[in-house]
């Protein structure tokens, strides 16, 4: 499991909150989980905002703000071609 490339800190990545939290991969389904999980773009969510109203599996704004986050973090280290070949879409 590899450790997040977005966040250094166990808090929230939206709130900021320690506890109650829910790993979120940022891209998920059977696909692309491993893709999240090999290279990092995961984050640390309280339950709010990840599964609540509001969260990023049902906010379409936080969801978008997460993939932008994730790629501007992969291609710091990576080529933007591997991100295409891996993600399939720009953000």
């Amino acid at each position: 499991m590899a450790k997040s490339i977005m966040q250094n800190d166990r808090a929230c990545y939206f709130c900021g909150r320690l506890d109650g939290l829910e790993l979120h991969h940022v891209f998920g389904g059977v696909a692309n989980r491993p893709v999240s999980e090999k290279y990092g773009l995961k984050v640390w969510l309280c339950h709010e905002d990840h599964t609540g109203k509001n969260g990023a599996q049902y906010n379409k704004e936080k969801n978008l703000l997460l993939k932008q986050d994730a790629q501007r973090a992969f291609e710091k280290d990576h080529p933007r071609d591997l991100w295409m070949k891996l993600i399939r879409k720009n953000y």
